[in-house]
């Protein structure tokens, strides 16, 4: 896809990796459709970054993704406003931990942000890509959905559901003008990546864990976009693990082994 012209919707816009997605689109001269739980997190000097990188103009919507019940308006909202082409399910919640040490209250709200809002914002920009005939899903995976590490098991459950969602929707629309992305992201230099850390240690030796830039992982998912690619996976050490544990899982499972500890 072309981006130049477009506009591109992306959840978690304001941080991390969303917040290098939009800086590498905004190059594209396409228009940005930010969505952020707090609308005072984007600041006037962010808007005008993005407008001199490229941006024609710069939309912000504010939404908390763990409330379900409000996530059609909102696009019925973004509608009204631009017309996006893109739309990136970038957000997520991390949890971790033994799974009867985790909080309940922390995995319903993961659920309702890294499963059901990704569900029904790809179903309401569906149907919009439907009507336009054009369109484009990106879905933000990350390599836990495939790889499953012990301490991981709510968060990489929700990511192996956002596998499934997207390579299921990519064969529905085989026949339309409408098509996916899934992303597998490594690790990334982020926030986040700090918080796997700190919920993950007490129980996982994580030293063999690579990370990259958000910026350099946001020029490959923008690439991948632009060439219609259907997947987008790492390289280096993460990208030998998805190999490993694809095609010599009991090799992959006996390496992670050797990092876990229960106590």
């Amino acid at each position: 896809m072309n981006l130049q012209g477009k506009t591109v919707a992306i959840t978690g816009a304001n941080r991390g990796i969303g917040w290098a997605l939009v800086q590498e689109i905004s190059k594209r001269k396409s228009s940005i459709a930010m969505i952020v739980r707090k609308k005072e997190s984007v600041t006037p000097e962010m808007i005008q970054e993005l407008k001199e990188k490229g941006a024609p103009e710069v939309y912000v919507f504010e939404q908390d993704l763990s409330h379900a019940e409000s996530l059609e308006g909102l696009v019925e909202e973004i509608f009204k406003s631009c017309t996006p082409h893109v739309l990136i399910n970038n957000a997520g919640l991390l949890t971790g931990g033994l799974l009867e040490e985790q909080d309940a209250k922390e995995i319903q709200k993961m659920i309702q942000v890294n499963v059901v809002a990704v569900s029904l914002l790809s179903q309401y920009f569906l149907r919009k890509f439907l009507e336009q005939g054009e369109g484009k899903i990106v879905n933000n995976a990350s390599v836990m959905g495939e790889m499953r590490f012990p301490a991981s098991s709510t968060y990489a459950a929700s990511k192996a559901y956002v596998i499934g969602l997207t390579e299921s929707l990519k064969k529905e629309l085989r026949e339309t003008n409408v098509n996916t992305l899934l992303m597998y992201t490594p690790g990334v230099k982020t926030d986040m990546f700090d918080d796997i850390h700190n919920k993950y240690e007490k129980h996982i030796d994580l030293d063999f864990l690579s990370s990259i830039p958000a910026e350099d992982w946001a020029k490959k998912v923008v690439q991948a976009i632009e060439k219609d690619h259907e997947e987008v996976k790492p390289t280096g050490a993460t990208g030998f693990g998805l190999i490993l544990n694809r095609h010599f899982p009991r090799a992959f499972e006996a390496l992670v082994a050797t990092k876990f500890h229960r106590s």
